[in-house]
């Protein structure tokens, strides 16, 4: 039995997704809904996964059902391919199942030929129409199909616009289309080596090819990697009669949102352009005007698409992104999907819509990325300082950005390797592109609108994009861009506010962003539904009263080496480590003590009534001292210097002792509990002023709840031998102020050998909490610094590893740890209490799988709580989901 590999749109549905492509599948719907939609069919995504299994051949039988539909569109238009007197024109656009706008290849008005354009331009009476569709199909299929660069064809409109004397393409006649046409064809012929093909059916299985090959071209592989598409789905092919945008003034081309996808606003948002095609408005060739102009220049044609765009966003319960083309005075829609947004706008129109009575708290709750939130927690200008706005575009994406000036992709992928800021600033970007979109902390555009490229992928990655900013003129070749009066360069420093348009001269403070009603209630929702707990890791009062207003449930994670290594407090700290014998080392002790106790019960302050889980010190002790290698480097320069014999011996001494606590494998070596195990009297002064600022706390009215948490732990006698020295600390202090409180005592898994023993742990434990950070160290063998410097970007390339484990969780290695030692110690302790302090907290799928084992609560920083209060409810929706 055949199968069947192409569809026409009337045999298609929205539940055929996968098979069909969002946009195939979306056809199908509106077709079958009797929208006035072009007719066509789909060549199914499996056939281009049989495409690349046969070696990259369309099979006989494929194309044998492509002519068979093609002739059923021949019947239902009327017209016919390859006839001169009434050719039959078609579009030839991708489809992948979830939407990657402009990552693969389109191709207009395939059909023309040096016959069929004559026929064309008899038929429509308008001779400059047909030649200049000729030659946008010569210059897209050349482009496509045999990969010539735009460029070439460009330089020769651009030469013919300087001899007429003209800037716009519409001011160039039907003869100077068939000018070009004829330079075009022989570029073609000197490219290739071969004539432009005049066969329409070859035309059309060059096509056809040339977009399952955009499948895997570099920017799509690109953008499928930082949405995390499925490289396995391939993309359908959709092939659909032309209506035409340039036939005149009585027709026209546009995109439009059924709502603002920058703010969320109920209001219909877009652009189009008069006697245009449809790659003129999103390829910012030239910029268009707002969709509320077609109110008073095609009143009839609007009130048409308001009312279509409204059914259609009834119909998907979703904001719709719409292309549309008015063909002498005939609306058609040739497109529909949801539309791409910012975090912002997502957060809004999802609420608005559970307030419309169109969806329910729990889809909108899912409709939300929790990744997407992290765009709303990113910093804007700050309103109180003077700026020097030098020009102003189109508000295509908001939040604000500052960096250097690049005007090429490579060089911002380039730069930003190397940890440096930039702004990439174009006429226009492509897809070709996006990598350095992605480099970039924002992007200028001097072309385009609102629904170009750049504002489109812009707003999808969360960047500060601003489109269509006329006022500059950038030289590419030069290196340089001309603002009025003023001529900027590459590394020249400028600072862009994707919500206002203003590009400003300089780096310009930013500060913490406003979250909106629509915001906190969406996170209400999200904490009626989750199951886990979300704290937040914060080393000061500051990062705690945060933590608080993103909603964090205490801390999870209290690092006490961060308030030694303040700057004020290392010399104190460094004093302490070099003390020659007891007597200077208590001293020391005794001045960091205030110190840790004043941060604590700021900490106890911020959190009033909110559990605080506070590690004793981690990192082994060289970390506070200086580098070895400078000191080397200082004492010869002192010695060559002749630099007095007590400074020197002073400095020899401190290299001494420098040397001595030197470690080969830091990560493996004497820290965490070992340090405690060591030098007890360190971890005996952190304890007295933990609980002194308990007591000092509670008596101030606070509701303390602390936990003490011992790191490293690989064997239960460490912890024995630790939570003996906690209780003797607090039984003291307990008796010399007679003040009760309450207390619990647990530890850190984060190397193997404590989640393997986890059974007896868990008798000197009351909690355990899993840093994840080391686990995924001690489990890979992975020195993290080294790893991700040197190989693990090769590893995820070459999918070795499915995602960086620092990042995404490895559920089956170190996954499985967690697991086990979460079952083998609430075996031994029913009801132990476990959280996750590792950076894998406030990852969504990690967090998924952490909801699946039973996990209490995540702990994350204070910007990432409120993704991962989303993603908490997210993993019970989910759960929810299967289990129906």
């Amino acid at each position: 039995m055949t199968t069947k590999k192409v569809y026409l749109f009337p045999e298609g549905t929205k539940e055929k997704k996968f098979l069909l492509g969002g946009k195939g599948a979306n056809l199908a719907e509106m077709t079958n809904a009797g929208l006035p939609v072009p007719p066509g069919f789909t060549i199914t995504t499996s056939a281009c996964l049989d495409y690349y299994k046969d070696g990259e051949i369309l099979s006989g039988e494929l194309m044998k059902q492509v002519h068979t539909s093609l002739q059923q569109l021949e019947e239902q238009t009327g017209k016919q391919f390859g006839n001169i007197a009434n050719p039959l024109l078609v579009s030839v656009r991708s489809g992948s199942v979830f939407s990657m706008p402009g990552m693969m290849d389109t191709i207009l008005n395939l059909g023309l030929n040096d016959k069929t354009v004559v026929g064309l331009a008899e038929l429509t009476s308008n001779p400059r129409f047909a030649y200049d569709s000729y030659r946008r199909f010569i210059q897209m299929f050349s482009n496509v199909v045999l990969g010539i660069d735009h460029y070439f064809f460009e330089e020769i409109i651009d030469e013919l616009k300087e001899k007429n004397g003209v800037s716009e393409d519409t001011a160039l006649s039907a003869e100077d289309w068939q000018s070009v046409i004829k330079k075009y064809l022989v570029l073609v012929e000197q490219k290739t080596k071969f004539p432009f093909p005049q066969d329409p059916k070859v035309q059309l299985s060059q096509a056809i090819e040339a977009v399952f090959r955009s499948w895997n071209n570099a920017r799509a592989k690109i953008y499928r990697k930082i949405n995390k598409i499925p490289d396995d789905l391939g993309t359908a092919v959709n092939i659909q009669l032309m209506v035409f945008g340039n036939l005149g003034n009585d027709s026209g081309t546009g995109v439009a949102f059924t709502r603002n996808p920058s703010t969320g606003q109920n209001e219909l948002y877009g652009e189009f352009l008069i006697n245009a095609q449809g790659e003129d408005v999103v390829a910012g060739v030239r910029t268009p005007n707002p969709i509320s102009d077609l109110e008073s220049q095609m009143p009839a044609i609007h009130s048409q698409f308001v009312d279509l765009s409204n059914l259609l966003e009834e119909h998907y319960g979703d904001m719709q992104d719409i292309e549309f083309t008015v063909e002498r005075g005939n609306l058609y829609i040739l497109q529909t999907r949801s539309g791409k947004r910012t975090a912002q706008a997502a957060v809004k129109i999802a609420v608005d819509l559970v307030e419309e009575g169109k969806i329910t708290k729990e889809e909108a709750l899912l409709r939300i990325d929790p990744d997407q939130m992290d765009q709303m927690l990113h910093p804007r200008i700050d309103p109180n300082v003077e700026l020097q706005v030098i020009a102003k575009g189109l508000p295509a994406s908001p939040g604000a950005a500052s960096g250097q000036i690049t005007f090429d992709a490579d060089e911002a992928e380039r730069l930003a390797e190397k940890g440096q800021k930039v702004i990439l600033v174009r006429p226009e970007t492509t897809p070709e592109d996006i990598h350095g979109i992605l480099a970039a902390q924002g992007i200028l555009t001097s072309r385009g609108g609102m629904t170009s490229h750049a504002a489109v992928v812009a707003r999808g990655m969360g960047k500060a994009c601003i489109c269509g900013c006329e006022q500059l003129k950038i030289d590419l070749r030069a290196g340089i861009v001309q603002v009025g009066a003023t001529t900027l360069k590459q590394g020249d420093h400028i600072t862009i506010d994707g919500s206002s348009g203003h590009v400003i001269l300089g780096t310009v403070p930013l500060i913490d962003p406003h979250l909106s009603a629509e915001f906190e209630q969406l996170l209400l929702w999200a904490d009626d539904v989750r199951k886990i707990q979300v704290r937040a890791n914060a080393d000061n009062p500051k990062d705690a009263k945060k933590a608080r207003v993103f909603g964090a449930e205490g801390i999870g994670l209290c690092r006490t080496e961060h308030m030694f290594m303040e700057p004020s407090r290392v010399p104190i700290v460094q004093q302490m480590i070099l003390a020659e014998n007891d007597e200077e080392q208590k001293t020391a002790l005794a001045q960091l003590l205030p110190m840790q106790k004043e941060d604590f019960k700021g900490i106890f302050a911020s959190m009033d009534g909110l559990p605080v889980n506070i590690r004793l010190l981690d990192p082994p002790l060289h970390e506070f001292l200086p580098n070895m290698e400078e000191l080397i480097v200082e004492l010869t320069k002192m010695k060559m210097q002749q630099t007095d014999s007590t400074s020197y011996l002073v400095k020899e001494a401190l290299l001494k002792k420098v040397r001595a606590l030197h470690e080969f494998n830091p990560m493996l070596g004497h820290r965490g509990c070992r340090l405690g195990m060591t030098n007890p009297e360190i971890y005996e002064m952190q304890v007295e002023a933990l609980f002194q600022a308990v007591v000092e706390s509670k008596l101030a009215g606070i509701d303390v709840t602390p936990e003490v948490m011992i790191p490293l732990v690989g064997h239960v006698q460490e912890l024995k031998a630790l939570r003996r020295m906690v209780i003797a600390v607090a039984d003291r202090i307990q008796e010399e102020t007679g003040t009760h409180f309450e207390y619990t005592i647990g530890t850190m898994i984060e190397v193997p050998r404590a989640a393997l023993t986890a059974e007896e742990i868990a008798e000197q434990a009351d909690f355990f909490s899993f840093g994840t950070n080391d686990l995924t160290q001690t489990t890979f063998g992975f020195s993290r610094d080294d790893a991700e410097g040197k190989f693990l970007h090769t590893y995820v390339e070459q999918k070795v590893l499915p995602d960086n484990p620092f990042i995404v969780l490895d559920q089956e290695g170190v996954g499985s740890l967690v697991k086990m030692a979460v079952r083998a110690g609430r075996e031994k302790k029913p009801g132990l209490k476990t959280g996750v302090c590792g950076e894998h907290g406030g990852e969504k799928s990690s967090i998924q799988f952490f909801h699946d084992v039973g996990i209490d609560y995540v702990s994350c920083s204070p910007f990432r709580v409120p993704i991962a209060r989303l993603a908490a409810a997210h993993a019970e929706l989910n759960n929810s989901v299967k289990k129906n």
